[in-house]
């Protein structure tokens, strides 16, 4: 990433000086300003995204409750623990067993350290969303009113991890598919759907609403009552390539619905007055997620660790920039209400539209009220990245 930077910043200074003195530039070399171009300017270096904070910094943190959250940051320890910076922590988190908050908090400002989240451009506060898991009906054979189905990666998805090529690209990935002998883009969402009917002998399962199940997809999981009373839980397993579109935004670039409508139930209450219209809304979105069948164990799916999610205590973050199942303390307000929502959450999950510094996606829980929390959250909020007493940023 530095190289291409660097070559971008040089088109620009050629494009505004007649004479621009050259050098070498490689990886992790800095980007010489063009001194002696009138009105550019040296690059503002981008503000470490971490940054050392104190314990009265964090609003609420005196009188939280922090039980849950330490249940929770016990279990992420599964993971956390392989890595040495966390390893005292977690060994001395499974000796402390009580519950009281009075002795929790201490224990907390003994171990840890706060980190601020901080933005690129400096600024401190960032969206934060929210998810839950679905419940969908569904049966193991097409049939009505199953008749959408629900497909594992396929076959023909070629997948490339950039880091294992560019260490800076770690958590990139490039996905595609082999034509002739070249790598080119995998179908969108649009181009997949025509191919359903040939490829339907592989599908998982069949569901009973399409649009259910593009929102299931937005959210990474969800689980399924079969028609044959059983249950089980589809997680996420690969996608094909494409970057998140909102449907929401495009209803309101098409003129289709007001701004503040943008919520899942608005966006149901259109596609129920356009039913021919559904596919074409879905289309607006090429990014197409396929799954892997789970059983139903555990409060929550798995996150991005491979451990199951708290309800209220779990959040997706960006790896890149948040330490995946580092507790984080976030400050926010309820959905669509102007209450403080002020608790200690655990960065266990990831997701595709979940890009940036200070920005967080609040796991609500699984079912329809779990459902109308999280379609209507759309908050500002700050975060607080809590990382072990000897713990130094790169």
């Amino acid at each position: 990433m530095p190289r291409l930077f660097c070559l971008f910043a040089a088109v620009l200074a050629l494009a505004a000086c007649t004479t621009v003195p050259l050098g070498t530039t490689g990886r992790g070399a800095a980007c010489a300003p063009c001194a002696a171009c009138p009105g550019v300017e040296a690059v503002k270096p981008s503000e470490k995204p971490l940054q050392e904070a104190a314990w009265t910094d964090l609003p609420g943190w005196d009188g939280a409750d922090l039980a849950a959250s330490f249940d929770a940051f016990k279990a992420s320890c599964a993971g956390l623990e392989k890595r040495t910076v966390w390893r005292s922590t977690c060994v001395d988190a499974r000796g402390f067993t009580t519950a009281d908050p009075a002795q929790l908090r201490p224990w907390f400002e003994s171990h840890f350290k706060p980190w601020q989240v901080v933005n690129p451009d400096g600024s401190r506060s960032g969206l934060v969303t929210g998810y839950y898991e679905p419940v969908l009906k569904g049966s193991r054979t097409r049939k009505e009113p199953y008749l959408y189905p629900a497909f594992g990666p396929p076959d023909d998805l070629v997948v490339v991890d950039l880091g294992d090529l560019y260490p800076e690209l770690k958590h990139m990935r490039l996905r595609g598919r082999i034509e002739g002998h070249r790598l080119v883009p995998y179908w969108s969402r649009a181009d997949w759907t025509q191919q359903e009917g040939e490829r339907s002998p592989q599908a998982l399962l069949w569901l009973d609403d399409a649009l259910d199940f593009f929102f299931m997809q937005i959210q990474g999981s969800g689980q399924v009552q079969l028609d044959d009373g059983t249950r089980i839980r589809l997680g996420y397993a690969d996608q094909n390539g494409y970057p998140y579109r909102s449907i929401g935004n495009w209803l309101i670039d098409q003129g289709e619905i007001a701004a503040g409508q943008a919520s899942m139930q608005g966006i149901k209450n259109w596609a129920a007055a356009h039913p021919d219209r559904v596919q074409e809304l879905m289309n607006a979105n090429p990014s197409l997620v396929f799954f892997r069948e789970l059983p139903v164990e555990g409060v929550g799916p798995p996150g991005a660790l491979g451990l199951a999610l708290t309800p209220e205590r779990s959040i997706a973050v960006d790896p890149r920039n948040v330490p995946l199942g580092a507790p984080v303390w976030l400050a926010t307000t309820w959905p669509d209400d102007p209450r403080p929502l002020e608790r200690l959450m655990l960065a266990q999950d990831t997701g595709g539209a979940i890009r940036g510094a200070v920005r967080a996606d609040f796991y609500w829980g699984s079912g329809p009220e779990a459902g109308a929390m999280a379609g209507k959250m759309r908050q500002k909020g700050q975060m607080w990245v809590l990382m072990p007493r000897d713990y130094a940023p790169k």
